[in-house]
């Protein structure tokens, strides 16, 4: 039986000085032995040793970045060979990234790319006992300056040269990210004893038959020692409680097993059914029963399809699964951490129920990041996430020569088949809008003709899928219509990317269009009150200070924040109010679009929201903070992408009433429609009866009576069913004439839950919010914003409150039509 021996102690790291000893290292780092941690990285084991600020505070970041200039080794001692063994093997399930690994003072072999693994024999090398490990790591900005100077520069959105070598690309910087480029044993390392042959990889293929039986048809490379090559061996292969094996002739290195599972149960995203999830084992034997290898994973029954067929509108981008037409309640995922070694499965696990608990199905990996661990996507199947892949390429031309397309296709290959059982993963995509980049932003021109990735997202990676994960669909990017036939981010084509709602203009514009599928929007915020405390020491705190702007790294960030504020508001008096502000027009404006998306579904068939998490603390579209703290944001998504939405829409020129209704059953219901002056007089009202079929939406006239607006800035109108609300103002705030906001606040423990804060309104209180964290900034509180009228009461349950209290309740409460607490 194959041994596994992880290597997890013992390390050190040592800066390389080879090329001159960076004056910003600390003094007598230079040939100091520094203990490290395996998986890992040079910027943590730095900063465990107090040798390195954390860069994450203030603007440290600047101060740290001769860390990825620098060249680092690590070292440890590997174990003498265990000589019952045939093999010794060294592992790295992730090197990060251009290492030289050497064995007693021996060249094993040179590694260049972070997303995929590496195996060496080091049978012979560990037989006389012991033997020093070292891993010697060049700064990836060598290795990709050097290969930019021998292609020639490409194209870049930004302007690190990370195009130029197979690491994550946000680890040199993103318009959300710091600058932070790491080196490091980023996953596990370890040493594998085997006998006679192991598994090299395993490839199960689960589909359903039209009679419900499930089959997996599951294909495995074996690699064999020399005496290995002479002998018949049986693979055994388990599903649930089905089984089938075969004999592997002599000399055999690829072997196809099918198992058949008899009614198998399906697996579907969540909101549709349950998530079936069956295990699946394979052990590989010789004649005489014993096990030399074993494989196992879970994974699960479902049919998915991508309906891209042409119709009234151009063409669909429509995921089918298991038959069944799926609107995309989505989120993109970046990195969870700059430092992706500090995100454990633990972490993981919260991040994704998170999201599961705020109505997202869908996670996109985004291409600018990593292939995520394994209990990332382990997570997903349990709860229902289905998972759109990117391969890792984002906003830049990637040159097709060599070494890079070897290295491309190598990791291409390798994480297909790692991903492939997952059932959650629905989708394979080619690129971050690299594609929309060589049509529509002049690199075409600049490029003159030299190779920029083309090959791999219409030739290499699909022929891959194909080969490798034909049940999956594969579309070349995002954005992408489908063919040159039409403009890469044409909305009625496919994916589009909606940016220029944020980058030039207001959140209105998203009423102009309907994409088939928006795959990225989204709109900033700063991080909560107690992370922007805790990450800056300036004091008072304030939108434009120095540090502010450091974690700030989108273009003219600010700039857009302030045009964004002025056409709903007028301008802040304080700090207090501008980062109230921006976090709800941050969500006011994801409601504008999800809510006319939503109602235009079939023909939008999803959301996929830029972005659920961020990576440090930094002001960004996220809408989770960078010390996990909830946004508004984050309660406006689960109010968006329940199963149930009401909203008021244009249809015609007139307003409706829209039930969204993603539930399988029928929302038939009766929707109390007002119109109300600013003082809360009721002027016209309406019942309008609502029947929306499961997993449609239906679309009610409003009577003119209600809607025949006297005075816009006077007149709003609040639409009420089932206890879901939608409010719909005809004029900015700026304009409209609001009282003074006026409320009652109560606070009382409540068990379990907390400390409730009850507000009871005495008048209209618009978007009212709890700011927990500026209670204590280990705060809890479960909603968000919310709209009142006079005499209707609102309650937040608020956890890791210390000491409650009323008037601490009453400050950290924000509405537009008042200052904290009301005033």
């Amino acid at each position: 039986m194959k041994v596994r021996t992880p290597l997890s102690q013992g390390w050190t790291l040592r800066l390389n000085t080879d090329r001159g000893t960076p004056q910003e290292a600390p003094p007598g780092l230079a040939g100091t032995a520094v203990p490290a941690q395996v998986p890992g990285c040079v910027h943590t084991d730095l900063m465990a040793a107090g040798l390195l600020d954390d860069p994450f505070l203030d603007r440290n970041e600047t101060a740290v970045a001769w860390v990825g200039h620098a060249d680092w080794t690590y070292a440890t001692e590997l174990p003498q060979r265990d000589a019952a063994f045939e093999r010794a093997d060294l592992v790295f399930d992730g090197l990060d990234t251009v290492a030289a690994v050497r064995v007693g003072g021996r060249l094993l072999g040179r590694t260049r790319n972070m997303h995929r693994s590496y195996r060496f024999d080091a049978t012979e090398l560990l037989a006389g006992g012991p033997a020093p490990l070292e891993v010697a790591f060049t700064s990836a900005y060598v290795e990709a300056e050097a290969l930019r100077n021998t292609l020639g520069a490409r194209p870049n959105s930004y302007p690190e040269p990370f195009n130029y070598v197979r690491k994550m690309a946000s680890s040199f910087g993103w318009d959300w990210g710091p600058t932070l480029v790491t080196a490091g044993v980023w996953r596990e390392a370890r040493i594998e004893h085997w006998s006679t042959a192991r598994l090299a990889a395993v490839r199960p293929q689960a589909t359903v038959a039209d009679d419900g039986t499930g089959i997996v048809e599951i294909t495995v490379d074996l690699e064999r020692t020399d005496s290995g090559r002479s002998r018949p061996l049986r693979l055994v292969a388990a599903v649930g409680d089905a089984s089938a094996e075969i004999t592997v002739a002599p000399d055999a290195d690829r072997a196809t097993v099918r198992v058949r599972v008899p009614d198998a149960a399906l697996w579907w995203p969540r909101g549709y059914g349950e998530q079936a999830l069956y295990g699946c084992t394979v052990a590989l034997r010789q004649d005489d029963e014993q096990v030399l290898d074993t494989w196992e994973r879970r994974l699960g029954f479902r049919t998915i399809a991508l309906d891209t067929s042409a119709d009234e509108h151009g063409s669909a981008f429509t995921l089918i699964v298991n038959g069944t037409a799926v609107f995309a309640r989505g989120v993109n995922w970046i990195p969870d951490d700059v430092f992706p070694s500090r995100v454990t499965p633990d972490r993981y696990r919260a991040r994704l129920t998170q999201a599961a608990e705020a109505g997202v199905d869908l996670v996109r990996v985004w291409g600018g990041g990593i292939y995520e661990d394994r209990a990332f996507y382990d997570v997903c199947d349990e709860l229902g996430l289905m998972v759109w892949q990117d391969f890792l390429f984002a906003c830049a031309a990637y040159p097709e020569e060599q070494p890079q397309r070897s290295e491309i296709e190598a990791e291409a290959r390798e994480n297909v088949a790692r991903l492939m059982p997952h059932p959650s993963l629905v989708l394979w995509n080619g690129n971050n809008e690299n594609l929309w980049g060589f049509a529509d932003w002049e690199w075409e021109r600049e490029l003159a003709g030299d190779s920029w990735g083309e090959g791999y997202y219409l030739g290499l990676l699909p022929r891959i899928v194909a080969q490798t994960d034909p049940t999956r669909p594969y579309w070349a990017g995002s954005p992408w219509s489908g063919s040159w036939d039409h403009a890469p981010n044409d909305p009625d084509h496919g994916t589009a990317h909606s940016w220029e709602v944020w980058n030039r203009r207001d959140y209105s514009d998203y009423l102009t269009t309907v994409p088939r599928f928006v795959a990225e929007f989204g709109w900033q915020a700063p991080p909560a009150f107690a992370t922007l405390e805790r990450a800056l020491s300036e004091r008072p705190l304030s939108a434009d200070s120095p540090g502010m702007l450091h974690h700030q790294k989108a273009e003219d960030g600010n700039g857009k924040l302030n045009r964004g504020l002025a056409a709903h508001f007028a301008e802040p008096a304080d700090f207090a109010t501008w980062h109230y502000l921006t976090q709800l027009n941050q969500a006011r404006a994801i409601a504008t679009g999800v809510e006319h998306w939503r109602s235009h579904w079939p023909r939008c068939a999803g959301t996929v929201l830029w972005q659920l998490n961020d990576c440090w603390p930094v002001t960004s579209w996220a809408a989770i903070d960078g010390d996990s703290r909830l946004k508004p944001l984050y309660f406006e998504i689960a109010r968006l992408y329940a199963d149930r939405l009401l909203t008021v829409q244009q249809r015609d020129g007139g307003l409706v009433v829209a039930g969204c209704n993603q539930a399988a059953a029928t929302w038939d219901t009766t929707v109390t429609v007002r119109r109300i002056d600013a003082g809360g007089s009721v002027l016209a009202g309406a019942e309008v009866a609502l029947k929306a079929e499961g997993r449609t939406v239906a679309l009610e006239g409003l009577p003119d009576a209600v809607t025949a607006f006297g005075d816009p800035r006077r007149e709003f109108l609040v639409a009420d069913a089932d206890g879901l609300r939608t409010v719909h103002f005809a004029c900015p705030d700026h304009e409209f004439a609001y009282p003074g906001a006026s409320y009652d606040v109560r606070v009382t423990e409540d068990g379990e839950r907390g400390v409730a804060v009850t507000v009871t309104a005495t008048g209209l209180v618009r978007d009212l919010l709890l700011q927990a964290d500026r209670l204590d900034a280990h705060a809890r509180t479960d909603r968000g914003r919310v709209t009142l009228l006079a005499g209707e009461s609102a309650t937040w349950h608020v956890t890791g409150w210390s000491r409650p209290d009323a008037a601490a309740a009453r400050a950290a409460l924000f509405c537009v039509n008042g200052g904290p607490g009301g005033e």
